[in-house]
């Protein structure tokens, strides 16, 4: 049994590792953006009120955000496992995460980061926002979001690295090359000094 985060900056490739990852564990991907859409989509009382934060681009609320979470923990298919992405980006909501984990006497295995330079995702970025045609992917919008990632991402990685459970990989290269270094890195329980292809 695997109860796992994965944790990478924007354009490191970190929903597609999940879906790997989770097809190579057998344990089901919980992305927090899909929880919202859910929560909104089944106009749930939760969803209703994320809606509100959504539709004026804000961030939803801790509040809120754990208490989707917590629901989703609940549920029987999490039972073998679980790899979490987009959830804890917050020191408090790392601190949330343990108690809803201790309540059922469980605990992370593994917290997994993908690693990349930054001026790489930018490039990596731009190039899709021409395939996409996303508006939010111009270069001043990609800069702030990592400037945010790193902001919000640092202290939780912190956290997990002082627990020595933390699993650094480099995101950077063929899709299925990163996926095998991050098998190996879950494989080795020198998790923090191997595989961080920097």
């Amino acid at each position: 049994m695997t109860r796992m985060l994965i944790i990478g900056p924007p354009g490191s490739g970190k929903g597609t590792q999940a879906e790997r990852i989770s097809e190579r564990l057998g344990v089901v991907a919980i992305s927090t953006g899909d929880i919202f859409r859910a929560n909104v989509k089944g106009e749930t009382p939760l969803g209703v009120e994320a809606k509100t934060y959504m539709d004026n681009g804000d961030f939803v609320p801790d509040s809120v955000t754990n208490e989707m979470v917590r629901d989703r923990l609940s549920e029987e298919d999490v039972d073998a496992g679980f790899l979490l992405d987009g959830y804890p980006r917050t020191t408090a909501q790392v601190d949330y995460l343990d108690r809803i984990l201790a309540g059922g006497q469980q605990e992370l295995d593994v917290v997994l980061q993908l690693t990349a330079d930054d001026q790489e995702l930018v490039t990596r970025l731009l190039s899709r926002s021409k395939v996409t045609g996303r508006s939010d992917d111009n270069e001043a919008v990609i800069r702030h979001r990592l400037d945010l990632y790193h902001e919000q991402t640092e202290a939780v990685v912190a956290k997990y690295a002082e627990r020595g459970i933390l699993a650094l990989v480099d995101g950077i290269g063929a899709v299925h090359d990163v996926t095998d270094r991050v098998m190996t890195s879950l494989e080795n329980p020198l998790r923090a000094s191997v595989n961080s292809g920097r």
